[in-house]
């Protein structure tokens, strides 16, 4: 069978597994949503790429020497309901960036479960599905808490689960410290995150 190396060979109207996944070598990024092929914005742009430098390098210093690991994209979260072997598993997404504290959720391949913490910083084109489509991923299975960067605007928006469901903990400014809600010491200066933009 021939390599697929281009989404343009894969059949978009169709639902995969990670299975799926795994054996396409594509250039383009890609994430699966409940099976579906959800194409990645090109190469993050400047801006993009210090937010999430600097915020990954206040986070990687908040969680060293403790059990909690940051990890940057490119990385594999795989989320599940039932079953995770890989012929099961029909989501499979980048975040920018997450926390992950249970390494029992870790392996070769990257994370199988949810982050403690994900992190999705919005570009131009993917605001609609950082905003909703992965909100409500996120919050259906289980992640504790999500941030939503906004390096245009120079805010972040938290959120937090509260009962299944993720409650708005506020928006947060470039002059403001955020802390975060189920890492009660993890306290980030906005000003840094979003210096020399």
């Amino acid at each position: 069978m021939k390599a697929i190396t281009k989404l343009s060979q894969l059949d978009v109207t169709k639902q995969y597994t990670y299975a799926d996944y795994l054996t396409w070598k594509l250039a383009e990024r890609v994430e699966l949503i409940k099976g579906w092929i959800l194409q990645m914005s090109p190469a993050p742009n400047l801006g993009h790429q210090k937010v999430s430098m600097n915020l990954a390098a206040s986070l990687f210093e908040h969680f060293d020497n403790q059990i909690c690991t940051v990890f940057s994209a490119p990385f594999d979260v795989r989320l599940f309901k039932k079953n995770k072997n890989d012929e099961k598993v029909t989501t499979v997404v980048q975040p920018d960036i997450c926390v992950i504290c249970d390494s029992k959720k870790l392996d070769e391949k990257g994370a199988i479960g949810s982050p403690e913490l994900i992190v999705e910083i919005i570009s131009p084109g993917n605001s609609k599905r950082d905003l909703k489509i992965k909100f409500d991923l996120y919050e259906e299975n289980g992640v504790h808490e999500y941030w939503v960067v906004n390096p245009l605007e120079k805010n972040v928006q938290q959120f937090y689960l509260q009962n299944k469901k993720f409650e708005f903990g506020g928006t947060y400014y470039d002059n403001e410290m955020l802390t975060s809600h189920y890492f009660k010491t993890l306290t980030v200066s906005l000003h840094k995150v979003f210096r020399n933009l």
